[in-house]
């Protein structure tokens, strides 16, 4: 169990305590930011997923630094990300904070793309991860902490930050999974 894997493990871990933070029916008042109040334990939430989305980094650093990388990372790493994603999205669901519909173009991409991964493995195929996919992950990984800071400070000024950021992260999103279809077809062609 090297370092980069141990941060991995972290990052899943915390994924149950972020859940509560974000869902459980519990106020610790409010944290006034700007004149905009924003409940305590949201702040808290989306204080954890930040340090969990930086982790993802850290862990790919330190794997790359020092020649950590194994199986078990490349498996557990774009796991632990997906769980994380998927763990906001449907916390902003369920806060009203987030359209449905939003979430589901983004699963379902992850879905897709995790399913043409696994064929092009089980033929001995590695697709790696595109620059527009990478662009993909900057912009939703963002839009998800505005999201779930409530947009504070940007609402003290009207301006949809977290919003704009997530419609720029579904483009991206549809985008990047078009583009790994059409660049990876032949991965379906030999599978059948």
């Amino acid at each position: 169990m090297n370092l980069p894997n141990q941060i991995t493990i972290a990052r899943i871990l915390l994924i149950p305590v972020f859940m509560v933070l974000m869902l459980a029916p519990v106020s610790l008042g409010n944290i006034n930011i700007n004149g905009i109040p924003l409940p305590s334990t949201h702040a808290a939430g989306a204080l954890l997923f930040i340090i969990a989305a930086a982790t993802d980094w850290l862990d790919g650093y330190f794997a790359r630094k020092y020649n950590l990388v194994s199986n078990f990372g490349k498996f557990l790493d774009p796991l632990a990300d997906k769980l994380l994603v998927t763990a906001a999205l449907l916390s902003l669901i369920e806060l009203g904070l987030l359209p449905a519909w939003m979430g589901i173009v983004i699963l379902s991409r992850e879905f897709a793309v995790t399913g043409m991964r696994l064929v092009a493995a089980s033929e001995g195929n590695v697709i790696a991860a595109s620059g527009l996919a990478k662009w993909k992950t900057v912009f939703q990984m963002a839009a998800l902490a505005v999201l779930l800071l409530h947009n504070v400070p940007f609402a003290g000024w009207d301006l949809p930050v977290g919003m704009l950021l997530m419609w720029a992260a579904v483009v991206l999103t549809i985008l990047s999974g078009i583009d790994y279809f059409v660049k990876n077809r032949h991965v379906f062609r030999q599978s059948m």
